[in-house]
């Protein structure tokens, strides 16, 4: 009876997942690519974009409409210095208009590595770029509970962000993210059984150095200004991301390519705290505070 119980969920969820592939990602996906296959034939010979040349704000000015479509397959979902889960499919769709933007990102993969629990999780931004100047409200759906609940739960529910990101320039990609959980999900109760909204920050300072046969180097260091979900609600200021990214790029047209790429992640405020959590836990991936990631990706553009 248990064993026929657990089947029918495993079922249920399987369901669930293939739901979400198709009418979250498919449905994007085609979409993205009859934009990008319209919009190869209308702007043949036309130019699209407006070159700058000023030093400190050299990036294409947008021009029409703009679009990206990307899936990669990884082996680690690894977020912000924190080890979300297992191996998963995660892929984007793009449309801008001007500088203006909508951007739907999705992941489907294992929360563990004995793949019994899978881990849906849709992410929509609307933002601006332009300039190196990138604000966007992010709103993370994790698919326990209902869309539109923006309750302040402690360990559960919906999250919605204001990010700020800058890039100085493609000659100096030297950059700053501020990112601010401002509804939704992000309490704690204190010491009166009271729930408290944490303001949950993470600011990160990135730089990426482009290497020939179209290789880059990222490397970033995030923190958290206080007492976050990005340290389970307890201490204050904390690092808690030093990354390094090894990426390879190949073009196989004008408008589509292929990334692999290579990733380690430290998580220095766990490895502090909780000295087992540099072991290989593969079966509760969220204890560690050392990453290593590979992905292969393609994309359209």
């Amino acid at each position: 009876s248990r064993r026929r119980m657990l089947k029918d969920r495993f079922r249920s969820m399987l369901q669930k997942v293939i739901a979400l592939t198709v009418f979250v990602g498919a449905i994007p996906f085609l979409f993205g690519v009859r934009v990008c296959a319209n919009e190869i034939s209308a702007a043949e010979g036309q130019e699209v974009v407006k070159k700058e040349n000023k030093w400190l704000d050299d990036y294409h000015k947008p021009i029409g409409l703009t679009y990206n479509v990307q899936a990669v397959l990884q082996t680690a979902y690894v977020w912000r210095g924190m080890s979300v889960g297992a191996a998963n499919i995660q892929a984007s769709a793009n449309v801008g208009y001007g500088g203006l933007y909508l951007d739907m990102w999705w992941n489907v993969g294992v929360e563990q590595w004995n793949f019994k629990t899978f881990q849906p999780e849709v992410d929509f931004s609307l933002g601006f770029a332009r300039w190196g100047l990138n604000v966007y409200m992010l709103y993370i759906y994790n698919f326990n509970c209902g869309f539109f609940d923006f309750h302040n739960y402690p360990d559960k529910g919906n999250r919605l962000e204001l990010n700020v990101k800058y890039t100085i320039s493609s000659k100096l990609p030297l950059g700053i993210l501020w990112a601010t959980r401002v509804a939704a999900s992000d309490g704690y109760l204190n010491t009166t059984g009271d729930m408290v909204r944490a303001w949950s920050s993470y600011a990160e300072i990135f730089y990426t150095q482009y290497l020939p046969y179209d290789l880059s180097l990222h490397g970033a260091v995030g923190f958290t200004p206080w007492k976050s979900c990005y340290t389970k609600y307890k201490g204050d200021f904390a690092v808690t991301n030093i990354t390094i990214c090894l990426r390879k790029d190949w073009s196989l047209s004008k408008h589509c390519g292929m990334m692999l790429k290579g990733q380690l992640t430290i998580n220095p405020y766990l490895m502090a705290t909780d000295k087992s959590s540099i072991e290989w836990h593969s079966f509760n991936p969220t204890n560690q505070s050392i990453n290593v990631n590979v992905g292969l990706g393609v994309y359209l553009k």
